[in-house]
């Protein structure tokens, strides 16, 4: 990758907070040879056909040489997450962890918790009482998630602060524009740390089963498995959740006749969420997969041993596919966003990721009375991949009931 190409602008912080002028122009080429030999794919239905397409992997032990990196997860020792793999291992794994999670096996799990999480946004939304300006992301968008993903895993809440700088390192290693910093090595120390914890709290949960999916899953997986998928579901429960909460609000207030359309029909909660996932969605694109084998897509021929960088916030936005695509509308028809990705790797969190959505938002902005943001754009994290604001500072004017 040079870096005079769009891939490395899009990677480039200075374009963090409105990327989607370079997706524009990434889209006239929609199967686009980077000069390292990447191969970028940006418009809808390419993103979506090779999404959904065996001949390419997720493994990456099947990146050539010299394409370790960018978006190499560290493994520090544990074997591969499950989303890092491919059939039939792929689906060996993700058929497993999804026994205790939701159908058919456990079709109540996750309506279980619905009433605790409601509780939790409660409790969040009462300490707004008294203040005139709050953080989204710190007061409200990242406790939430890493509550629910807690509850889910069976993790101690109170265990937080250990995992958090954990779980930042290895969320960072996911983004090919941290591979000069010593991330690498950061996020597999990370992942090794939080390997060993994660080892002995399922070592605990063998011998004490309780509520959640590690105990659950302990009698099914071997422990290392167990580690590497916990590890994946830890990180990945909150970080995108954390995105999507607070890409909702800042979208939502930038667009205040929509705001009062929505604080008038709380109906609009669910059109409004999958309509903030296609327009803003809390990944940006999978940079990770190679090609198996020579495919032939959009008038291009990717070569086999190819490394493919899939971007699905540029499709989400291809006019071909959606009418106004830069218009934020949640009054959209048939709106199949990649928001959640596709195919047999499609988001493994995304029922739990909407039901905090639908819980979140609509009981945020029927509580609080926001007065202004008070810097836009916010100061976006580092990540080009796990795209979102580190922080989203509102003035507010007061709290209902």
């Amino acid at each position: 990758m040079t870096s005079g190409s769009i891939v490395a602008q899009i990677t480039d912080y200075a374009n963090r907070a409105d990327p989607y002028p370079l997706y524009a122009e990434l889209r006239k080429t929609p199967v686009r040879r980077e000069d390292d030999g990447t191969y970028v794919v940006s418009t809808y239905y390419e993103v979506r056909s090779l999404a959904n397409d065996p001949r390419l992997s997720n493994d990456t032990s099947n990146r050539p040489a010299g394409h370790e990196r960018p978006g190499q997860p560290a493994e520090g020792g544990l074997p591969p997450s499950f989303i890092f793999t491919d059939p039939p291992v792929h689906d060996r794994l993700r058929d497993t962890i999804n026994r205790p999670f939701g159908p058919p096996h456990s079709p109540r799990f996750l309506d279980g918790l619905r009433g605790e999480l409601a509780g939790v946004v409660t409790e969040l939304l009462d300490a707004f009482e008294g203040k005139d300006q709050v953080d989204i992301v710190e007061d409200f968008a990242y406790p939430l998630p890493v509550t629910a993903i807690c509850k889910v895993l069976g993790v101690p809440r109170e265990d937080e602060p250990l995992f958090h700088s954990w779980a930042d390192a290895l969320a960072s290693s996911l983004d090919p524009g941290s591979g000069d910093d010593g991330g690498a090595e950061k996020a597999q120390r990370a992942r090794q740390e939080l390997g060993a914890y994660l080892a002995e709290l399922i070592e605990t949960k063998r011998r004490h089963p309780g509520p959640g999916m590690l105990s659950a899953l302990a009698p099914d997986m071997t422990p290392a498995d167990l580690e590497a998928t916990a590890v994946l579901l830890l990180v990945a429960g909150h970080e995108t959740t954390v995105n999507a909460i607070t890409n909702t609000t800042l979208t939502l207030l930038r667009h205040p006749d929509i705001l009062e359309r929505f604080q008038k029909d709380p109906e609009l909660a669910v059109p409004i969420v999958e309509e903030v996932l296609r327009y803003e969605p809390p990944v940006q694109f999978v940079p990770w997969t190679t090609a198996l084998a020579d495919i032939d897509i959009a008038d291009t021929t990717i070569p086999k041993g190819s490394p493919v960088w899939l971007m699905v916030a540029a499709a989400n936005r291809d006019p071909r596919r959606f009418e106004d695509p830069d218009r934020f509308d949640p009054d959209r028809k048939d709106n199949e966003h990649l928001g959640f990705y596709t195919g047999i790797h499609y988001c493994f969190g995304a029922p739990l990721a909407r039901m905090e959505l639908h819980l979140a938002v609509p009981e945020l902005f029927r509580r609080v009375k926001f007065s202004r943001l008070l810097e836009d754009p916010p100061p976006y994290r580092a990540n080009a991949v796990l795209r979102g604001p580190r922080r989203l500072p509102v003035a507010i004017e007061g709290l209902a009931d």
